[in-house]
């Protein structure tokens, strides 16, 4: 059986092995799962809310150690990773317990025409079955915790991958599910290569597929999962832009530019890569968010008693496409305005400092893809129209942001930027409110996750119909004869009458028919 050991990127010191899962194993696996939904489906919701809140009592009572485990394997620091991925964790624990219910109870569709009067109609949502979610190592414990909730509330059985960078946290999540006191094998970790799993995901019939992660992989899954027509819900990346209008909070700008920025060394899908100033403000701007990216401390973030704002990257491989783009970008004209300093040893983790970025020009690597790293790219726009232009003009779609004091401006500009998520004088943050959908347009990924809609994305949609009073035929059924064609003729005009008199002229023929055709004894 082969090993996985977790290395802290931070350090280069190993901080935990763990065993690869034998996927051999995948078929009795999802058996298990599988009996194991059957006795989880059938409890109720508020049956099941009991084991989610036991796991959210873990949460709190283990915080710390959780905390160090996000922080030990991915390399962020321990305040980012109590902040970002610990909290949230908790809250989704807590809003999915107490909202799963009315989302997903059964409810009564009203009629869309007097046609149907007799009919009714019940929409229920029925669990998936067994769904797998393959996370990423840039928020190894919050963005698949969410997912794992939102999928036992919806009654169904889960099958975890989490990134090969980041195993340790894995093995802190089956803690967590473990403290929920559940059905044996309603929810598996499964250790290994993420392609790998995906695929035996697939053979082994996972009802649908939760994926996090790069473009080019979403679309490997897409064209795998079309084979058995598996449905899938892709989140695959951003290039988020900030635009800061003229009337704008400078001061709370250029806080939130750099949190949105620089926060988990720059690795969040929905953080701002690209600004967009209104030029008559884009020098004050430069000038406060330089002062604050200089203020900035980078380096080993796993002592609280030495000062750390931003920890290492993840991978050597994500090190090296940053590193690419910021040299792209500085062959092409850019200039570096200020950068963080460095904090303790940095010699042996992936560390970069937080970059700003000025003299940017759209064709440069920054500017056109995904960087993933702590740099941001800020240039002057005449106005907001030339702003909203060159936010939209992206084939990714994640997130964005509007600077304004002027919240109704705000809102109605926010409405033209073609992305899943718009937030006023803040940006960031929307993925920890549980009560809110996270998702993307164009390639930034299909299907929503968090609040309602990612609990309906976690069920089957059946609607049930049946007829209020016991009626013989229908209107439309058998003999078809002279009588029925007029029947149903006026059926149409009395739905849709040029006018009043058509609509009564209809209704006088039909009704007689009806009553006759539906309740009638005919030959």
């Amino acid at each position: 059986m082969s090993v996985v050991i977790d290395t802290n990127p931070a350090t280069g010191k190993a901080v935990a092995e763990l065993n690869e899962t034998d996927l051999a194993t995948l078929p009795g696996r999802f058996e298990k799962a599988r009996q194991a939904q059957r006795i989880w489906a059938a409890k109720s919701f508020k049956e099941r809310a009991v084991h989610i809140k036991r796991m959210r009592d873990y949460i709190r009572d283990n915080a710390e150690g959780l905390a160090r485990v996000v922080s030990e394997s991915n390399g962020k620091t321990l305040v980012d990773a109590l902040a970002t991925e610990v909290l949230p964790c908790a809250l989704a624990c807590q809003w999915y317990g107490r909202n799963a219910e009315k989302v997903l109870a059964s409810k009564r569709r009203s009629g869309g025409s007097l046609l149907f009067a007799n009919k009714r109609t019940e929409i229920r949502r029925l669990p998936l079955g067994v769904v797998g979610i393959i996370s990423p190592w840039n928020y190894p414990l919050s963005i698949p915790f969410g997912e794992i909730i939102m999928g036992l509330m919806a009654g169904n059985a889960v099958l975890l991958k989490v990134a090969a960078a980041t195993p340790a946290v894995g093995r802190a999540i089956e803690g967590i599910v473990e403290a929920g006191q559940l059905p044996d094998g309603l929810f598996q970790h499964i250790v290994g290569s993420g392609s790998a799993v995906a695929t035996a995901f697939f053979e082994n019939g996972v009802d649908k597929l939760f994926f996090t992660g790069s473009v080019n992989a979403g679309k490997v899954l897409m064209a795998q999962a079309a084979r058995t027509l598996t449905p899938l819900s892709l989140e695959l990346g951003g290039n988020d832009p900030m635009i800061v209008l003229a009337d704008a909070d400078l001061e709370r700008a250029t806080n939130g530019a750099a949190w949105a920025g620089y926060q988990n060394a720059g690795q969040s899908c929905g953080g701002v890569e690209r600004v967009y100033v209104e030029a008559s403000v884009y020098d004050d701007f430069v000038e406060l968010l330089a002062k604050k990216t200089r203020a900035l401390r980078h380096g080993p973030g796993n002592d609280t008693s030495i000062p750390v704002d931003i920890g290492s990257l993840t991978t050597e491989g994500q090190k090296c496409t940053v590193e690419q783009h910021l040299e792209d970008a500085l062959a092409k004209g850019a200039r570096i305005e200020a950068q963080s300093r460095p904090v303790g040893d940095v010699e042996n983790g992936y560390f970069l400092p937080a970059t700003l970025l000025t003299q940017v020009t759209d064709d440069m690597l920054v500017m056109r893809e995904e960087t993933f790293g702590p740099i941001i790219a800020v240039t002057a726009v005449a106005n907001v129209e030339k702003a909203l232009e060159k936010a939209n003009d992206s084939k990714l779609a994640l997130t964005s942001s509007i600077w304004t004091r002027d919240n109704k401006k705000g809102r109605a500009l926010a409405a033209r930027l073609e992305s899943g998520v718009t937030t006023l004088n803040d940006h960031l943050y929307s993925h920890g409110l549980s009560e809110t959908p996270w998702g993307g347009w164009k390639e930034s990924g299909i299907g929503r996750t968090h609040g309602p809609e990612g609990l309906e994305e976690m069920t089957h949609v059946k609607a049930i119909n049946w007829d209020l009073l016991p009626a013989k035929r229908n209107l439309w059924w058998y003999p078809f004869d002279r009588a029925t064609y007029k029947g149903l003729l006026n059926a149409l005009r009395f739905a849709f009458p040029k006018n009043p008199l058509q609509w009564l002229g209809a209704s006088l023929k039909l009704t007689p028919f009806l009553v006759w055709k539906m309740f009638g004894k005919q030959k």
